[in-house]
């Protein structure tokens, strides 16, 4: 009698994978705020600004907080593969743990792929922030803010292509906007060009980075020169849009809502897939939202 063997246990699957997963280069870390969830969803009460210092004068003075908030429903994920045994008995588990790399590389990165997903959808009618607006939008105000807008747009001979000097100049008018932005206090809700970063599509990798990293553009000194980092998402459909997010407050642009920690599973051998249908499964599944945090630290630009 044989007795199959692959190698492919639960526990041999599970490491493979996570070597890779751990591995992985992702992004979300720094563009979102973690909250742990521990409920089907979260209340968000951001509840306008907190108070700046003052003299203690007579006392104490508590300062009333704005009844803006939004729920955000957890979703569940999984991502599954099948390898018929036939597979395992040619000697292909080579190729099974390539493609559960694979599979590692796709679960680390799907946080990353939500994130580019709200922000290509980020002015469309429905993606709104928690004052009611779209996240990008000309017409955000809380209490004593006034109209702001953090919607931008800026003029390129060839939109899809912007040059080096174009989109410096973008990245100008974007950060002036971001620092003027205001709380529902009429205060500064950023207070430093710190923690920029520009997520730009594919085709604007070059641009973006010689604009940000050069010393010399045009045979002038780059004043701005390290001011931001960039990262190119390839899910960035809209070529002509590039965003400037600030990443280093205790609230960031978007929320991660961490409910259910990624598990990876796996029906092999001796299993009622094996038996049934020859059929070895390797699945992962988590529980979890990306949503929109703070619009302040969020600027989008369109070139036309």
């Amino acid at each position: 009698m044989s007795v199959v063997s692959t190698g492919l246990t639960e526990a041999g699957v599970r490491a493979e994978f996570m070597q890779r997963y751990d591995a992985a280069v992702t992004y979300y870390q720094d563009l979102a705020t973690r909250i742990v969830s521990t409920k089907p969803s979260e209340k968000y009460r951001w509840l306008g600004s907190v108070p700046r210092m003052r003299q203690w004068g007579t006392g104490r003075l508590a300062k009333g907080i704005r009844a803006e908030a939004y729920d955000v429903e957890n979703e569940k994920y999984e991502a599954t593969i099948e390898v018929d045994r036939d597979e395992v008995d040619d000697d292909q588990t080579g190729a099974i743990r390539v493609r559960i790399g694979e599979l590692a590389i796709r679960a680390a990165s799907h946080k990353d792929y939500l994130i580019a997903q709200l922000l290509i959808n980020g002015a469309t009618s429905g993606y709104n922030s928690y004052d009611g607006v779209t996240f990008f939008n000309d017409a955000h105000v809380s209490g004593a803010s006034d109209l702001q807008d953090n919607k931008l747009g800026a003029a390129a001979v060839a939109p899809t292509d912007p040059t080096t000097d174009e989109f410096k100049k973008s990245l100008k008018a974007a950060i002036a906007a971001m620092l003027a932005f205001k709380d529902d206090t009429g205060d500064p809700l950023s207070v430093s060009a710190t923690g920029l970063v520009c997520v730009v599509p594919p085709t604007m990798l070059f641009p973006a980075s010689e604009a940000i990293n050069a010393s010399v553009i045009s045979q002038t000194t780059n004043v701005m020169q390290g001011i931001a980092r960039v990262i190119a998402f390839p899910w960035l459909t809209l070529a002509t849009t590039w965003y400037l997010l600030k990443t280093d407050g205790v609230m960031r642009p978007f929320v991660f809502q961490d409910r259910r920690a990624l598990e990876v599973k796996a029906l092999a051998e001796g299993s009622s897939e094996e038996f049934l249908r020859e059929k070895y499964l390797y699945g992962i599944s988590a529980r979890y939202a990306l949503t929109y945090g703070l619009w302040g630290c969020a600027v989008s630009t369109v070139f036309a």
